[in-house]
């Protein structure tokens, strides 16, 4: 007989400050929030306070007087991990943990965490782990090391260096290391991106857990890992959308956002948000049932932009609206934001709409071009029939004319050919 143990979650307090510039409700959203995400990292919430203050305090972040009084609570009530809303510096980690005597993680350490925990291809591992090591290193304090006495004697200059300076050390070589992976992985998604360039792609973006991925398994028919948590999905994912009247369409399913997203997490995730970066048109997802869904778009945009992807053909999808009972929210939707669409990917309502303004945008990314080509470069017109639709084809004497349609990064592609073949070539 098998015994199957359940795993203990443990025992987490939860902390955030509100400042003279949060409003309370916003603040209390962020710590319900953060529960989510303490729960999906494997943690059983006890305790959520909300400390009232001017400003953050330097050393201990919620003031002395007031961490002292939790670290009571914690001891009292068997806690084993205290959980931060902000990031945490050095300095108010180090004085914290010689307080609390417990783990101390911010929002970020968290975040990081649960990527860790979702991580399951090489490349996600690998990405994962730069942002971790790049977090920690700040915020090495003695609480992380296995010795503190420093190492001297002979053959060495002066006392030697401390077991920190040695973790540090390590730490940067294996950054290292792991830049020079994600080179080799970057190198190798621009190899597929070349492959890829010719076709119209499509990559949804969103909030965490706004229902990308059951949107992309509904459109692609693909098997998407998904859950009801926070990050059910890391590694992006790219099928072929039929759409009927186009050519080959590509569509991507990519990691989701969150406010106080680390920022060494962007950075390290660059090769998986590039399927963003480089599509011709982005689905926005949003749970129209979350109360604070309008946040979720401006940290969604926010991000974007960081990136450079505000630019892009957008369509704003409205997810989950079959759990909306007030009505007079979806007429504010439908009357603020004009390029959306209202759905629900999990009952499959409103899909077909979804498809038909997805192919008015295709249609309006198409372009029309006249091009005049000497005979000696027709050797040309099988690239070009490749990449575009070719409308006609006159031969006029020394010249062909010939007329496509393209979208446009394929109108582009096909003008770098001839400007390359000929330094003769006459547009019309």
């Amino acid at each position: 007989m098998i015994e199957i143990q359940k795993k203990i979650k443990e025992k987490a307090m939860l902390v955030a400050l509100n400042t003279k510039d949060r409003s309370k409700y916003l603040v209390e959203e962020h710590l319900s929030e953060l529960e989510e995400l303490a729960d999906t990292a494997g943690a059983d919430t006890i305790f959520k306070i909300v400390q009232s203050r001017s400003r953050f305090d330097p050393a201990y972040y919620i003031g002395k007087g007031k961490a002292e009084e939790l670290a009571q609570l914690v001891e009292l009530n068997d806690i084993a991990l205290v959980i931060f809303d902000d990031d945490l510096t050095s300095v108010q980690v180090r004085n914290l943990e010689r307080l609390f005597n417990r783990k101390i993680i911010d929002r970020s350490g968290l975040i990081l965490d649960i990527f860790a925990l979702r991580a399951k291809t090489k490349e996600a591992k690998t990405q994962v782990e730069l942002a971790q090591l790049q977090y920690m290193l700040p915020r090495l304090t003695r609480a992380w090391t296995h010795l503190s006495k420093q190492y001297g004697g002979i053959g060495t200059k002066g006392p030697g260096e401390t077991q920190i300076e040695t973790d540090r050390r390590l730490i940067r070589n294996r950054i290292s290391h792991l830049k020079e992976q994600l080179k080799r992985i970057e190198s190798h998604r621009e190899t597929q991106n070349k492959g890829r360039q010719k076709h119209i792609r499509i990559s949804l973006a969103g909030y965490t857990n706004a229902g990308k991925s059951t949107l992309f398994n509904l459109l692609t028919s693909a098997n998407v890992f998904a859950e009801d948590k926070l990050f059910a999905t890391l590694d992006s994912t790219t099928r072929t959308l039929e759409l009927k009247s186009f050519e080959k369409v590509l569509i991507s399913d990519t990691v989701g956002f969150i406010r106080k997203l680390p920022p060494h997490l962007i950075a390290s995730f660059k090769s998986t948000l590039d399927e963003v970066r480089n599509a011709d048109i982005i689905l926005h997802v949003i749970d129209l049932s979350h109360p604070f869904y309008e946040d979720h778009i401006k940290t969604v945009d926010d991000t974007l932009k960081g990136f450079g992807s505000n630019s892009k053909s957008e369509l704003k999808v409205f997810n989950k609206v079959d759990a909306i009972d007030d009505k007079s929210k979806i007429e504010y939707v439908r009357n603020t934001y004009k390029n959306s669409v209202i759905i629900s990917a999990q009952k499959g309502l409103n899909i077909l709409k979804l498809i038909d303004i997805l192919k008015a945008v295709i249609e309006n990314s198409y372009i029309e071009k006249e091009i005049s080509l000497t005979l000696d470069e027709t050797k040309l017109l099988s690239q070009i029939h490749t990449l575009a639709e070719v409308i006609s084809i006159d031969y006029n004497e020394d010249r062909v004319m010939l007329k496509f349609r393209a979208n446009k990064t394929n109108a582009k592609i096909i003008s770098n050919l001839v400007l390359k073949t000929s330094k003769n070539q006459i547009p019309v």
